[in-house]
């Protein structure tokens, strides 16, 4: 449809004023940065966009990962009629106008639509069973973005037939180039200015934004629009300058370097000590750097078995729910499940009896001979024959469900592994345990 001078000149104003996110968002796949994973040469979801056969898509990520960017890139290169809606904006009187334009363009001019829509989450179910009949019979091709994970929060119709493709934060390295292009592109960013950015500011910018582009350019963007011009007409965005649009202040915390390692270690080792003051704060001086809350999850789960282990087998429970539940709601409220999953290990009851483990690998590749017992070898294949399960003792048919037999290589058979603590589930379990090692070398013995 041709436009006349006034919508012309509006369209390039709204462009002109735009946010710098926005005028720099990429048209070409080859512009995209980041998302290797789904979008590099060869992989199915570029392939599919060159060859304009896009099937239904649902994308999920963080916010600032290019969900939106994704869609209108593919709307630049379908030949289909792409339509725009927002979940927050809309409901089911919507859909059944975009339903009756689809099916119109494909029975009059045999043209496909897409339908991009935006925080599908949004929609409750009655909604999202709205759009089942028509995504089903092809009358148009959904392609939805949400920030929630879609297995929980999508009609499982609809992501049944859909692909879904996950869309992870901006690597630092890229956010870093995102940054060199807002800053020497002379149409959309800040090319025809003399901007200085300091490398610690830069870093800051990126460590902060934490794989969003959105929040790093918004930032940027603040930070050349309210810094006075120097008597040299240079824009100087120093590390001050930086943590003030980002609002944020820097932390002496290098990811790459020992304040890194340091850090992590002093958090890990408070935990293990018992010291909940002392482990809440290294936490809070990792989030206030800009460390990945998942992460901090992942040792925090290595720790859940580590140190506490059987002392109370709950504690891995507790740290993997709090990391399901973070990652349902994330930050700012999502501070409280870290919190909690910290403090709980540092209150927690300890043991590292599980280290048993690296003695038994240790066995395994020292000792010669590890033949199974014959007793313990598999019987439904040919024990006829070979006697293979003769003499197993089955545990349930005696009185505490448990008898005395040997379950180790013959060379093995005074080996212990495992050494349990006094502490917590473990140490009550220990003395009966012990009894029953001590018996079972008896009887081997004699």
């Amino acid at each position: 449809m041709s436009k006349d001078l006034f919508t012309f000149n509006s369209d390039e104003q709204i462009q002109r004023n735009a946010p710098l996110a926005d005028r720099l968002r990429p048209t070409k796949i080859d512009e995209f940065v980041g998302q290797d994973a789904i979008l590099a040469e060869g992989r199915l979801l570029r392939r599919a966009i060159e060859a304009d056969r896009v099937g239904n898509l649902i994308f999920h990520g963080p916010p600032g990962v290019g969900k939106t960017t994704l869609a209108k890139i593919i709307a630049a290169n379908t030949r289909s009629y792409f339509s725009v809606l927002n979940a927050v904006l809309v409901g089911v009187k919507e859909i059944r106008k975009e339903v009756e334009d689809a099916r119109e363009r494909l029975g009059r001019y045999g043209l496909k639509t897409i339908l991009f829509l935006d925080e599908v989450h949004r929609f409750n179910s009655a909604q999202q069973d709205a759009l089942l009949p028509w995504v089903e019979n092809g009358t148009f091709i959904l392609i939805g973005a949400t920030t929630e994970n879609p297995y929980f929060e999508v009609n499982k119709a609809l992501v049944s037939r859909s692909r879904i493709f996950r869309l992870t934060p901006i690597e630092p390295h890229h956010l870093h180039k995102l940054l060199v292009r807002a800053l020497s592109d002379s149409e959309k960013g800040f090319g025809k200015k003399q901007v200085k950015l300091s490398s610690d500011a830069a870093n800051h910018l990126v460590d902060v934004a934490n794989g969003d582009a959105r929040s790093l350019l918004n930032a940027l963007e603040l930070a050349v629009e309210t810094t006075a011009i120097d008597a040299k007409g240079v824009i100087n965005i120093d590390l001050q300058i930086a943590e003030e649009s980002i609002q944020q202040r820097a932390v002496l915390y290098d990811k790459e370097g020992d304040a890194h390692f340091d850090t992590i270690s002093a958090f890990i080792k408070s935990m293990r000590g018992s010291d909940p003051d002392a482990s809440l704060f290294w936490m809070a001086r990792m989030l206030e750097a800009g460390e990945n809350p998942r992460y901090i999850f992942r040792r925090m789960l290595i720790a859940a078995s580590e140190d506490i282990g059987l002392a109370d087998p709950q504690a891995i429970v507790v740290i993997e729910s709090c990391a399901s539940a973070f990652d349902r709601v994330g930050l700012p409220e999502g501070i409280y499940f870290l919190s909690e999953a910290a403090l709980y290990l540092a209150c927690a009851e300890k043991s590292n009896s599980i280290l048993g483990i690296l003695s038994a690998q240790r066995a395994v590749r020292t000792t010669q001979k590890q033949d199974v017992p014959r007793h313990l070898r598999d019987s439904h294949r040919d024990g006829v024959h070979s006697g293979d399960g003769d003499g197993y003792l089955y545990p349930h048919n005696f009185a505490d469900n448990w008898v005395s037999q040997n379950y180790l290589p013959h060379e093995l058979t005074k080996e212990k592994f495992w050494e349990p603590t006094s502490n917590g589930w473990e140490g009550k379990r220990k003395e009966i345990l012990r009894e029953w090692k001590t018996k079972q070398i008896d009887d081997q013995i004699e």
